[in-house]
C-alpha cells in the first residue's frame, strides 16, 4: 500500500532540523570547544612549575648541623649535645654573627646519624634571622626524641646532609655541613670518598670532635684513634675553603665549643687556637678576625 504523498512529505519535513536549530547546535558546539580549550590552557599553566616560579629567598649561609648519635653517645651525653645546640643557636654572639652578614639571616637544618642507613632529618630547613626564630628552633630540638643509637657512619651522615643542602628551599652563597662526633667511621662507605664527593659540589665540611674521658670498652681505638680524634677528622672528614676542626674536651664543654664553631662558620672567623688545626685554618685564606675579637666588638 502506498503512503499518501502528504503524509510522507510531512514526516520527512518533521525529521529534518531547521536552519535555526542547526545554527544553535553549531554555536553550542563551538562554545563547548572554547570552554575545553580554556580549561586545557589553565591546566597547562598550573602544571608548569616554571610559569609561576619565584626566586628562592636569599640567606648568607645554608648550614646543615649533622650530629652523631651512635651508641658510644649514651643518654646523658646525648642530652648535653642537644642542649648545647639549642643554647648555642640563640646565643647573643651567634645572633650578632648572623646579623653581620649582608642578608642578616641564615638557614639551618638539623640531622642525626648513626650506622649505615641510619640518618634522620630532625628539623627541616628553618630561617634564623633573630632571637625569636633561634629560640623556636632550640625549643624544637629539646622536645624531639632521639633518632638512633647504632654504629658510626660519618660517611652516611655527610651524604645525607649533602642531600638536604641540595633540596634546600633557600639560596646561599655558602653551603656548610657541621659534623660533630666522638668516634671514627666504622660503618658504611669510606668517609674520604663521601667527603670528596661533597667537596666537589662546593660544600664545606667542618668538624667538632668530642673527646672521650675513657675509651669505649668494645673498641678503644674508635674514640681514641692513633694520633687522636682531632687529627682523624682533619685527615678524613673536613675539607673546603676555610675548613676547620674544633675540639670539645668532653661532653660537658660541648656547649661552649659549638658556640665558637657557629660564630666561626657564620661570620667566617678563625676558631680559637687548638693545636695543628689553627695552622690549617689560617692557611685557607678565609680568616677575617678571631672569635674573641668579634665577641668583644659586640
Amino acid at each position: 500500500m502506498r503512503t499518501p504523498i502528504g503524509i510522507g512529505y510531512a514526516q520527512g519535513w518533521a525529521a529534518s532540523p531547521s536552519q535555526n536549530e542547526i545554527g544553535r547546535g553549531n554555536a553550542m558546539e563551538a562554545a563547548m570547544i572554547g570552554v575545553i580549550r580554556c580549561m586545557l590552557a589553565v591546566a597547562a599553566v598550573l602544571l608548569t612549575p616554571s610559569t609561576f616560579a619565584f626566586a628562592a629567598e636569599q640567606v648568607d649561609l645554608l648550614l646543615a648541623l649533622s650530629s652523631d648519635v651512635s651508641r658510644s653517645v649514651d643518654h646523658p651525653k646525648f642530652l648535653l649535645q642537644r642542649e648545647g645546640y639549642a643554647a648555642a643557636i640563640s646565643d647573643p654572639n651567634v645572633i650578632e654573627a648572623i646579623r653581620s652578614g649582608p642578608h642578616q639571616r641564615i638557614a639551618v637544618c638539623f640531622v642525626e646519624w648513626s650506622g649505615f642507613g641510619a640518618q634522620k632529618l630532625v628539623i627541616d630547613w628553618t630561617m634564623i634571622d633573630g632571637p625569636g626564630a633561634a629560640r623556636k628552633f632550640g625549643d624544637q630540638l629539646l622536645e624531639l626524641p632521639r633518632a638512633f643509637a647504632d654504629r658510626t657512619s660519618i660517611s652516611g651522615g655527610i651524604e645525607f646532609a649533602t642531600a638536604q643542602l641540595e633540596r634546600a628551599p633557600f639560596e646561599g652563597a655558602r653551603r656548610t655541613i657541621d659534623v660533630s662526633g666522638d668516634g671514627t667511621n666504622n660503618a658504611g662507605r669510606d668517609v674520604k670518598l663521601a667527603r670528596d664527593e661533597t667537596l666537589a659540589k662546593g660544600i664545606v665540611i667542618n668538624g667538632l670532635v668530642i673527646l672521650s674521658d675513657r675509651p669505649v670498652p668494645w673498641n678503644a681505638e674508635h674514640t681514641n684513634p692513633p694520633g687522636g680524634l682531632e687529627k682523624y677528622y682533619q685527615d678524613n672528614v673536613v675539607g673546603g675553603p676555610g675548613a676547620f676542626v674544633l675540639v670539645a674536651e668532653n661532653f660537658n664543654s660541648f656547649g661552649r665549643a659549638i658556640i665558637k664553631k657557629l660564630i666561626a662558620e657564620i661570620a667566617l672567623l678563625s676558631p680559637a687556637p687548638h693545636g695543628p688545626a689553627t695552622t690549617k685554618t689560617r692557611q685557607n685564606g678565609y680568616v677575617a678576625t678571631d672569635i674573641a675579637t668579634f665577641a668583644a666588638a659586640r
